[in-house]
C-alpha cells in the first residue's frame, strides 16, 4: 500500500528538524525537499536515508533521491585494454585526504562541456570542507610529475561511499581516482559506491543501473557496517592486474 498523496508533494524542511520524507515515494526525477540547512548532521541523515542535495546558485536547497540509481560495486570496475596500459605505465601517482580543499575547488572550476556554471557553491563547499574535517569526507587525488591532475571526492558511511564530483586536467587522471578509489575500498569490504545518476562515462566504467527501492535496501545494510572514520592519509593504492 503506498502512503497518502500527502507524502508526494516536495515538502520545505525546517532548520530546526532533520527528517526528511520518504525517499522511497518521490517522483523518478528524485526531487522531494528544499530549505533547510548544510549543516554536517543534516547531510550525513540525508545520505543515510539515500538522499543527496543539488542545486544552483540562486535557487534554495534542493533535496534529491532519484529513481533510478546508478551503482558500482568495487569488483565490477571495468578496465579497457587502453586504460589498462595508462595504469601500468606508472605515470600517475594517487593520495587519500591529502589535498581535500584543492580537490572540490577544481570539481567546482573546471569547465565542463554543455554546463553553465557550477552546482559547487561556496555553500556546499565550505560544508564539505567541514565534513572532510570531521572525518566523513574524501578525497583522491591524481598527480603526474609533482602536479595535481584529477581526483574525486565523496562521502563515507558505513561500507557505501558517496560519490560527488571529479575533475582531470589531463586525459585519463579522474578514471585512475575512481580505479583507486574501487580498488581500495573492495579490499576494505564497502558495498558499493554511488554514482547517483547515470552517465554513460559510469556506465563505462562497470557502474549499474538499480532500481530505487533496491539501492535504499542495499544501503540500510550497508550503513550499519562499521564507517572509516578520520583522514584517510593511510590508504595507499597501487595499480595491480
Amino acid at each position: 500500500m503506498k502512503e497518502s498523496e500527502e507524502e508526494y508533494y516536495i515538502a520545505p524542511l525546517s532548520r530546526y528538524t532533520y527528517e526528511f520524507p520518504n525517499p522511497r515515494y518521490a517522483p523518478d526525477e528524485g526531487l522531494l525537499a528544499y530549505g533547510g540547512d548544510l549543516s554536517s548532521h543534516r547531510l550525513l541523515t540525508a545520505y543515510k536515508n539515500g538522499i543527496f542535495p543539488w542545486y544552483s546558485k540562486d535557487d534554495p536547497i534542493l533535496w534529491w533521491s532519484p529513481n533510478p540509481r546508478l551503482l558500482l560495486y568495487p569488483d565490477e570496475f571495468k578496465v579497457r585494454k587502453s586504460f589498462r596500459r595508462v595504469l601500468r605505465s606508472g605515470k600517475f601517482s594517487v593520495t587519500f585526504d591529502r589535498n581535500f580543499s584543492d580537490v572540490i575547488s577544481y570539481c567546482a572550476n573546471v569547465y565542463r562541456e554543455g554546463q553553465d556554471g557550477s552546482w559547487i557553491v561556496e555553500d556546499i563547499k565550505e560544508a564539505y570542507i567541514r565534513l572532510h574535517e570531521e572525518g566523513f569526507a574524501h578525497s583522491v587525488e591524481v598527480y603526474r610529475d609533482e602536479k595535481l591532475v584529477g581526483g574525486l571526492y565523496g562521502i563515507a558511511y558505513g561500507k557505501a561511499f558517496f560519490g560527488e564530483s571529479m575533475f582531470s586536467l589531463v586525459s585519463d587522471a579522474s578514471k585512475v581516482a575512481f580505479k583507486a578509489l574501487s580498488d581500495v575500498l573492495g579490499d576494505r569490504g564497502y558495498d558499493f559506491i554511488d554514482c547517483q545518476m547515470k552517465t554513460d562515462h559510469m556506465v563505462g566504467l562497470g557502474a549499474v543501473v538499480v532500481d530505487r527501492d533496491i539501492f535504499l535496501d542495499e544501503l540500510k545494510v550497508a550503513i550499519e557496517k562499521d564507517t572509516d572514520f578520520g583522514k584517510w592519509h593511510d590508504f595507499k593504492w597501487i595499480y595491480k592486474e
